[in-house]
């Protein structure tokens, strides 16, 4: 599976920039006047692993190869998507067009202009917690229409519909209160109806707070002082510079390195954005390593080792018979697979093992 978070926020707070430096090149439109960006522009963008390169590196030396086997990075899809303005769910802007390319995403990632440059344009920007309220609120209201439409069941429904009906009733309850319906909890019956209405405020959302570049050394404090205005899990908050990523984006490696330790700040901001993506959103990965490639994959945690294999293809779930496990620490130490099952270190485990972050899986499977 791969991520996929969609770009919003107020136009002119820095979406195209950051997602420009996110894929590295200049796809996205950015320039200084809203509705810049006219189309979704999507990315695919690998995850940065260091893990893989030292995965890389031990399989060739055990497996004696001449050369280092390809990477496969875990991806994340990020979708540019153009600024909204109060009003878009009545069509105000560039409205409901947009509004509808959100709902194929996994998460929002909501872009809020904290940096000072007074020679970008505000266009209805105020500050993040207002600028988030008026983004989150054209969500809720967009929501609001969908749930208009349903239509409660008659008197012969069956359970299911009675189901969908409380379901739509408690989604129009919350955001009459001016409350996303994300913060609702559900059983297990209400959670597939509400998965069908497909609702923009049911998505996890991560915060972008666009800094200045000198602002990134106190991220840690900005991310605790915002996810406390914001009333959110500091998880969910993560302090980036649009125009910091966009520099370091055509730097090598090595500059990159530098250039963040001259700034006092360890990773960058596509990384700590990744890393917030998958912690909001319960993901985590899981390696193989062999002749052909060294790989990460993206599962759900509690995901077991039967879906994981899943995961690979189809197939494997219903042909899968067992998945020999190592811990990542353990496979580079015991320089590879050979080593590490003379040492007692890898595991055979059944179809219902949970797979953990980092374990080095390889699955075997029947024909």
């Amino acid at each position: 599976m791969s991520l996929s978070i969609g770009i919003v926020g107020l136009p002119n707070v820095g979406k195209s920039t950051l997602f420009n430096a996110l894929l590295k090149k200049q796809a996205a439109y950015a320039a200084n006047f809203p509705f810049a960006t006219i189309e979704p522009n999507i990315g695919i963008v690998p995850v940065p692993d260091a893990r893989l390169a030292t995965l890389a590196q031990v399989t060739k030396e055990s497996e004696k190869l001449s050369e280092l086997p390809p990477e496969v990075s875990a991806t994340v899809q990020f979708t540019d998507i153009a600024g909204l303005i109060a009003g878009a769910h009545k069509g105000e802007g560039l409205g409901n067009k947009f509004l509808s390319h959100i709902r194929e995403t996994d998460a929002i990632c909501h872009v809020v202009r904290a940096f000072t440059d007074t020679d970008i344009i505000k266009e209805g920007s105020v500050d993040p917690v207002s600028d988030l309220a008026i983004i989150e609120t054209e969500l809720m209201m967009a929501d609001l229409e969908t749930l208009s439409k349903q239509r409660e069941p008659k008197g012969n429904a069956n359970r299911e519909e009675k189901v969908r009906w409380d379901v739509v009733l408690k989604c129009k309850a919350s955001i009459e209160q001016g409350k996303a319906t994300r913060f609702l909890s559900f059983t297990d019956e209400e959670e597939k109806q509400v998965k069908q209405l497909s609702l923009l405020s049911m998505k996890p959302i991560i915060i972008a707070l666009n800094c200045d570049e000198d602002s990134l050394k106190d991220a840690a404090t900005l991310e605790s002082k915002y996810a406390t205005d914001f009333n959110i899990n500091v998880d969910q908050v993560v302090a980036i510079s649009a125009r910091t990523e966009e520099q370091l984006s055509g730097f090598d490696a090595v500059d990159a390195e530098n250039y963040l330790k001259d700034l006092g700040v360890e990773r960058s901001g596509l990384e700590r954005l990744i890393r917030k993506g998958f912690a909001t959103l319960g993901l985590i990965t899981f390696l193989t390593a062999g002749e052909k490639e060294v790989r990460a994959w993206t599962i759900h945690t509690e995901t077991t080792a039967q879906n994981a294999a899943g995961s690979i293809h189809n197939d494997f779930i219903k042909k899968f018979i067992k998945a020999d496990v190592v811990s990542f620490d353990d496979f580079v130490a015991c320089v590879g697979w050979k080593n590490a099952r003379e040492k007692g270190k890898v595991r055979s485990e059944g179809r219902d093992y949970l797979v953990q972050d980092g374990d080095v899986v390889e699955f075997k499977i029947g024909a």
